[in-house]
């Protein structure tokens, strides 16, 4: 391990001190901190409902992969009076038992600069592992096995596998699982999971053929197996996915896993609300996997954001407009959002989940303060060194953290009350009362209708067993119940509290089902004349532009085809027609034209453009003459390369007034 270490220091990969620090072998670090924990239901600056039957061994986890490099770049952390703490203190006196760390092999360029995003190494993680093992928490290590961020988007190799097989990667994974694994025992931590991989829905370190990604898994599993017996260790193994909301994709995850035999103990997941479809929906697939599979689940990676402010002048990657219904960005509704989640993976039989990044708070007060700590300690998510690796994502975007926000911090590093939600939900926390958020007002009306606004509103309090709405006053004033469109209307509740309702005076479409919504989608005909196309109604929300359902195609060959419905028998007069349209990969000369024919004379849109994934484009044709009793057809053609993808959504026929 030593020889590792001196090597790792002359690349840069680590400095002086942290070399002394791991030079010391053993067992895990002696607990020097015991946390006092609540005992039973509390007052406390936010409300959190008790879990019921919360295991005792439950994980309440947390990702802080960044934080070597937010203390290298000035950032002092405070409990939640102000006063100032070590982090791992901090986290274990609110209920935080178990640390999640990301490994890269080497996230550094040729001169030993950072790639960002906490220059997470091997013996970056040793080091946190052994700090969070003298605060009595456990460590989960996450191998990437990639020089810098591995996703369903990009599985890069390592720098130094880039040219290897299948397998060779087998043996260097070996080799490099357990002598990184070595490196953070010997360090200190008390390591309790290992994760294979990180998010390899779609390959793993640069494989994308799903047969040879298992073998790689059965690899490393070896690897850590053979690792923790060696230390006499009991270290479980998680394979961990996304996309949780495609029901099917992630159960053909788990029956992949087991007809390649990968030896594993857990099935671990991502569940941001705001992306991955309804917590019941989670529930109900690790359910199913927990039965089918018998495995262990758990949530690895989640977060919700507590302003929709930004604190370090980059951006934020959940905005405060994506903030679910009753999980207002606030203190309050972050921690009933973990809170929620909590128990439904706990009812899921789940053993526990993993808050991400919970601690990335910003180090400087402007940007340009900001960027030069970035670049020096890495501490956003990619610095301007990762380029060369990662050109087409860290080498445009490169900079600061966009998770502010999703902090259980403040911009100033002082711990949020919703912090406390760790520790609180086990037995519950009581707040004086308090209106939350208000169900969002949507209200459509027809052309020509009275409109007819709510009464009372729907109210989320602190306090979910609280039900009742309050009266409300309203000014429809501006809304022109003649004219198709959407409009705004303030109202004023009972409390004083202002509220805005959306309100739509809405055309008739003339189209049936034209959102895909119900079962019988026999008024669309599909005309395929590619190779090879696979189009369907497909059910998954975050592809949908509305509900959950959307048309969607994707094909191995060139596709082409069109779908379209005929609306018969309508009124003399001026229509237009919309369709909405999201996808990629379709190449250069791709088409996606909205066509309309009626009376002899057909009319097309200009074609969209495949921006990709939920980047939705509206396709429009105005001023379509039918005349009275007369028939349209309305309908997409998609013409495009291989493999690409896409799903059409609210397809519209209406008229003119």
């Amino acid at each position: 391990m030593r020889m590792m270490l001196q090597k790792l220091k002359k690349k840069g990969a680590i400095p002086a001190l942290l070399l002394t620090l791991l030079t010391a072998c053993g067992g895990p670090a002696k607990q020097s901190y015991v946390p006092e924990l609540p005992s039973g239901n509390e007052e406390a600056p936010i409300f959190v409902e008790a879990v019921p039957d919360l295991k005792e061994d439950f994980i309440l986890g947390m990702d802080i992969s960044s934080v070597i490099a937010e203390e290298e770049s000035g950032v002092v952390y405070k409990d939640m009076d102000g006063n100032e703490k070590d982090l791992f203190r901090i986290l274990a006196d609110n209920g935080v038992n178990y640390v999640r760390v990301r490994v890269w092999n080497h996230p550094y360029d040729k001169d030993g600069n950072g790639y960002g995003g906490g220059n997470c190494d091997a013996a970056k993680a040793a080091v946190i592992g052994k700090r969070a093992a003298e605060c009595g928490m456990k460590l989960l290590v996450d191998f990437h096995y990639s020089d810098f961020w591995a996703d369903p988007k990009k599985q890069y190799a390592p720098t130094e596998w880039a040219r290897k097989d299948a397998d060779e990667k087998k043996a260097l994974i070996a080799a490099y699982t357990e002598e990184s694994l070595k490196t953070i025992l010997d360090g200190g931590a008390d390591v309790g999971m290992v994760q294979i991989g990180n998010e390899i829905n779609n390959g793993l370190c640069g494989i994308y053929d799903q047969e040879q990604v298992c073998e790689l898994l059965k690899s490393a599993s070896s690897s850590v197996r053979g690792t923790a017996k060696k230390y006499g260790r009991d270290i479980k193994i998680a394979v961990h996915y996304t996309q949780i909301d495609d029901v099917q994709g992630i159960l053909e995850k788990a029956e992949l896993l087991k007809n390649a035999e990968v030896d594993y103990d857990i099935f671990g997941v991502s569940y941001y609300p705001y992306w991955h479809g309804s917590m019941e929906n989670m529930n109900s697939v690790l359910k199913k996997i927990s039965s089918d599979y018998g495995k262990e689940t758990c949530v690895l990676e989640t977060a919700y954001p507590w302003t929709a402010e930004d604190g370090d002048c980059f951006g934020n990657s959940v905005a405060g407009d994506d903030a679910l219904d009753g999980y207002p960005a606030t203190p309050q509704g972050q921690a009933k959002c973990v809170r929620d989640i909590a128990a439904e993976a706990s009812d899921a039989g789940a053993i526990g989940v993993f808050y991400w990044e919970g601690a990335w708070v910003p180090v400087g007060s402007s940007f340009e303060s900001n960027e030069k700590l970035w670049e020096q300690y890495g501490s956003g998510w990619a610095s301007s060194y990762s380029v060369a690796y990662d050109p087409q994502d860290a080498g445009k975007y490169h900079g600061g953290c966009s998770w502010d926000n999703q902090a259980m911090f403040d911009f100033d590093g002082k711990a949020l009350p919703s912090l406390g939600v760790f520790g609180w939900m086990r037995y519950g926390a009581t707040a004086p009362l308090e209106v939350m958020a208000y169900k969002e007002i949507y209200i459509e009306s027809g052309i020509g209708d009275e409109l007819q606004m709510p009464e009372e509103v729907e109210v989320y309090y602190n306090d979910p067993s609280v039900k009742e709405g309050l009266k409300a006053e309203w000014d429809a004033s501006a809304v022109d119940t003649d004219t198709a469109g959407l409009y705004e209307v303030e109202g004023t509740v009972e409390n004083g509290d202002k509220v805005t309702a959306r309100v739509k005076i809405m055309n008739i479409n003339y189209l049936k089902n034209f959102s895909f919504e119900e079962p019988d989608a026999g008024m669309w005909t599909v005309e395929d004349r590619g190779a090879g196309n696979t189009t369907d109604i497909q059910t998954k929300a975050s592809d949908a532009l509305s509900g959950e359902k959307a048309f969607h195609f994707y094909s191995t060959e060139d596709i082409d085809f069109s779908v379209s419905q005929q609306a018969e028998g309508l009124s003399g007069g001026t229509y237009s027609a919309a369709a909405n349209f999201q996808g990629g990969d379709l190449g250069a000369g791709a088409e996606i034209v909205l066509y309309a024919e009626c009376d002899g004379t057909t009319y097309e849109s200009e074609s969209a453009e495949a921006k990709g994934w939920q980047q939705w484009q509206r396709l429009e044709i105005k001023d379509i003459q039918v005349p009275d009793g007369g028939n349209v057809t309305v309908g997409v053609r998609v013409k495009g390369a291989a493999k690409g993808w896409g799903t059409l959504d609210d397809i519209e026929l209406y008229s003119m007034k």
